[in-house]
């Protein structure tokens, strides 16, 4: 996929440094085994995808590009090209 932009955004940067953060806390907690700092961390990754999501609502992801769609004979068109 040469040339393709995909997560060369800022909705998606922010995201993914935002889901980072909460990894990382998460992993602290986790070694210094306090359960509720562990969770925090966890709410810290989901967040990260819901403002990463928001972003790109306001318009700072990736547009959409839209695929030609390809039609295809129905079978009744097939069906009469053969008589």
């Amino acid at each position: 996929m040469a040339g393709s932009s995909h997560g060369h955004t800022p909705a998606a940067w922010t995201g993914v440094i935002i889901a980072f953060i909460g990894f990382c806390v998460s992993g602290a907690f986790m070694v210094m085994a306090d359960p509720l700092g562990f969770w925090a961390g966890m709410v810290i990754v989901l967040l990260g995808g819901v403002v990463g999501m928001a972003m790109r609502a306001a318009g700072l992801g990736q547009p959409k590009t839209r695929t030609a769609s390809v039609s295809t004979p129905s079978v009744r068109e097939a069906v009469g090209a053969e008589s």
